[in-house]
């Protein structure tokens, strides 16, 4: 149906698509092409595709301007297989006669063609022109996902124009909110996830206490690419592990999450020391993304009188302990091996250590010792942390309360968050 429009402007054949674009090194008889900003980031040429089956192909369309006076440009199309041909991603807004058969869709739908134009562009704004005294069919239009309807006998140059500006920033605006809406979902999702990934320690009919303290390094994220875990096997060892996969990104996240569930299996299987830290090396070799990354472990099994652990190091800083009346400090560190995935057929001695009857052993991943000190480029290193940890001992605190003093002393020394992951665990036997 023909669109009543009055003729100040007949649009190019090329642009209609009814006639061949002149050759690159033809002289043009269009205007120059004039740019006006959409948007604070972008800067192009507003343009329309008319959708209307005027058999004649004689459409016109007033002069249209932008909200700074400069031209809109004008396609059209007399059907929907034109117009998908026409429909290239310079179009922002397309006018829409509602009058127009869908193909393959149902007369009893009216707005069947607007249905069709949406899957076909659905990125684009849309207009919906219908007949004067038809309000509810354009106003059900808009329920579909039209921007805004217009009567076709009551449009003119100025009406149009402000009808295009307002559907191109409307559209935006519902494209924005949508994705923020979908991003919420997403980070809502995420933070599920995460929550439910980080462990529960298994410690039934253990007298050991436990606390943990973990901040990573991801902006907004609630894992980093560090994991622990601590679990009681039936024949009373308490068995403790914290490690830290290179980087601090999802990817690193998912894979510290596998290798800690290994970890828990492994060790409820049985295995312990150089056998499970073997083991622990093909399942990092098997679910990394890349051959560069490695993964440093601290494995402990307290055995079941609580006087007495094994200690394997891969890669990792040996774990800090503090007994009453004697200064903590740093574990062997003698026999440790090398990172998980960096030599294959590696081993990692286990160390027998003593711990005596009443003991705080604190394990942690290096984004406690490597943030700055002050200004300058220091870092606080593990001797810093063991003064830090002394001091904070003096004071009387212990369990939740020292962790959570030692992991904000340490950001506050570095003068904001930290860049690395951070996870620290604490067990305590009173005697």
């Amino acid at each position: 149906m023909p669109v009543p429009i009055p003729r100040q402007r007949a649009i190019p054949a090329v642009e209609s698509g009814q006639a061949p674009a002149a050759p690159k090194d033809a002289p043009s008889k269009e205007a120059p092409r004039k740019e006006v900003t959409v948007d604070n980031n972008t800067t192009t040429q507003l343009s329309l595709l008319v959708i209307e089956d005027d058999p004649g192909g004689s459409t016109v369309v007033p002069e249209l301007l932008d909200s700074a006076g400069k031209p809109i440009r004008v396609r059209t199309a007399r059907n929907l297989t034109e117009a998908e041909r026409l429909l290239t991603d310079d179009v922002h807004c397309i006018l829409l006669d509602l009058a127009l058969p869908a193909p393959g869709r149902s007369d009893d739908d009216e707005l069947a063609v607007l249905r069709h134009v949406l899957e076909l562009a659905p990125r684009h704004a849309v207009l919906a022109l219908t007949a004067s005294g038809d309000a509810e069919r354009g106003a059900e239009a808009v329920r579909v996902g039209a921007q805004d309807y217009l009567f076709r006998d009551e449009l003119d140059g100025r009406l149009l124009s402000r009808a295009i500006r307002y559907a191109v920033e409307r559209k935006r605006s519902d494209t924005a909110e949508r994705r923020l809406a979908e991003g919420r979902v997403r980070a809502q999702e995420n933070r599920r996830l995460e929550r439910g990934l980080l462990p529960t320690p298994l410690l039934k009919g253990s007298s050991l206490r436990f606390a943990a303290r973990y901040r990573p390094g991801r902006s907004r994220a609630l894992l980093g690419g560090d994991f622990y875990d601590v679990v009681r096997t039936p024949d009373g060892t308490v068995h403790a592990m914290i490690g830290d996969v290179c980087g601090h990104g999802p990817d690193e996240a998912a894979l510290g999450v596998e290798l800690r569930i290994a970890w828990r299996a492994l060790t409820l299987a049985g295995l312990c020391g150089d056998e499970l830290l073997g083991t622990l090396q093909e399942v990092l070799e098997h679910e990394r993304s890349d051959d560069e990354i490695f993964a440093t472990l601290c494995t402990v099994d307290i055995a079941p009188d609580g006087r007495r652990a094994g200690l394997c190091l891969a890669g990792h800083p040996s774990p800090l302990v503090a007994r009453p009346g004697r200064p903590a400090r740093l574990l062997p560190y003698d026999n440790n091996g090398p990172a998980l995935g960096l030599l294959p057929g590696a081993r990692w001695p286990r160390m027998q250590v003593e711990l005596g009857a009443e003991w705080s052993l604190m394990l942690y991943t290096d984004g406690l010792i490597e943030g700055r000190v002050g200004e300058g480029g220091e870092r606080l290193g593990q001797d810093g942390m063991v003064a830090m940890i002394r001091r904070q001992l003096s004071e009387g605190l212990r369990g939740e309360a020292l962790l959570r003093a030692a992991v904000n002393e340490v950001r506050s020394l570095n003068g904001g968050e930290l860049a690395d992951d951070v996870a620290v665990l604490l067990l305590d036997r009173e005697g």
